[in-house]
């Protein structure tokens, strides 16, 4: 009698039939059958404060977060698709404090950096838009860490005069974009150029203003971007006694001005802080990152810049919250406190739909 068990299991005609099914698992295991996922069209994301403008999703973040990619597009044109819009501002710095002697400068912006990706929408971005040229971030499933840059604090004036350079504001981070915290306002302390204050303007992403000494504004753009972070503070020229104002986004802190001499008689005010820079992401216009105003001997105020700059006074007003504006500089009497620097602010958009 023929082996029927054995002919069934090892004929020509079930090898062929075993081929077919193992080749059935196997596609269904691989996503391309029942059991697979089809892949999105658009990103799904959560975290911070989530709104819309038409088929675009915007992610606004005032403090830490986590932008939380869920699922990344995955068909056509995907890798336009995963391109992000951004902007990240740093915290503004402090302003200087002043001295019976002469004013203190006025701090700089918070470092301020915005991409401007191809599939956005017709949103207005910023004179500083890095598209073309700037640091360009895909998103992939993944969680980034969100961290929003506090300003620096505001500085106390000593009884005599100045108590050293107004405090860095802190740094912005989304992926690999940094934004650096605004460097702080010159410190008035010294009679005819002496004493053991930080005169100079800080660096950072917009310098602080000079302080009466004479001294040197501090540099923007520190460490380097492009396009640049920041501009530098503005200079005091010795015989002003007036403080430079802290740079901005957007133009450099102005010197401090010259006014009619003997130097107390009737001064002019203090630099104006540069101005900030405007943009759109967010679908309403708003300016970000302008300088804090100098201060003057006997008198007189520089203006904060436009986009959140403090202007200075006594005590020196602090920059607008985030928006990454420099503190107001103390002004005379010398116990005048400088202006607190705003914090900064981070935030995403990219199409949903």
């Amino acid at each position: 009698m023929r082996d029927i068990k054995n002919k069934l299991t090892s004929g020509k005609n079930t090898k062929n039939i075993q081929t077919r099914k193992g080749k059935s698992f196997g596609y269904q295991v691989l996503g391309f059958g029942a059991g697979g996922s089809s892949p999105v069209e658009f990103i799904l994301a959560t975290g911070g404060t989530i709104s819309t403008s038409g088929d675009y999703k915007i992610h606004t973040f005032t403090g830490p977060g986590t932008f939380t990619v869920c699922a990344a597009a995955g068909l056509d044109c995907a890798a336009t698709r995963n391109n992000v819009s951004y902007l990240v501002v740093a915290g503004g710095a402090s302003g200087g404090t002043p001295t019976n002697s002469g004013g203190s400068g006025g701090a700089g912006a918070g470092g301020f950096r915005e991409y401007k990706a191809p599939l956005s929408g017709c949103y207005s971005a910023s004179p500083l838009n890095g598209n073309p040229g700037g640091t360009s971030i895909t998103v992939e499933a993944q969680a980034y860490p969100i961290t929003v840059g506090g300003g620096g604090a505001a500085k106390p004036s000593g009884p005599a005069g100045g108590t050293g350079a107004g405090n860095q504001g802190s740094n912005s981070i989304f992926s690999s974009v940094t934004s650096t915290g605004g460097g702080g306002g010159g410190d008035g302390k010294g009679e005819n150029g002496t004493g053991c204050g930080s005169k100079e303007g800080q660096p950072g992403g917009s310098g602080g203003g000079g302080a009466f000494g004479p001294t040197g504004p501090g540099s923007g753009n520190t460490p380097p971007t492009s396009p640049s972070q920041g501009q530098n503070g503005g200079n005091c020229p010795y015989d002003t006694r007036s403080g430079g104002g802290g740079g901005g986004a957007g133009g450099t802190g102005t010197n401090g001005q010259l006014g009619p001499q003997p130097y107390n008689v009737a001064p002019l005010p203090g630099g104006p802080g540069g101005a900030g820079v405007t943009t759109s992401i967010t679908a309403s216009p708003t300016a970000y990152a302008g300088g804090g105003g100098g201060g003057v001997y006997a008198g007189g105020q520089g203006s904060g810049g436009s986009g959140g700059g403090g202007a200075s006074g006594n005590p020196g007003v602090n920059g607008t919250s985030n928006t990454g504006g420099g503190g107001g500089s103390g002004s005379f009497p010398a116990s005048g406190t400088s202006g607190a620097g705003g914090s900064g602010i981070v935030v995403i958009r990219y199409k949903f739909q």
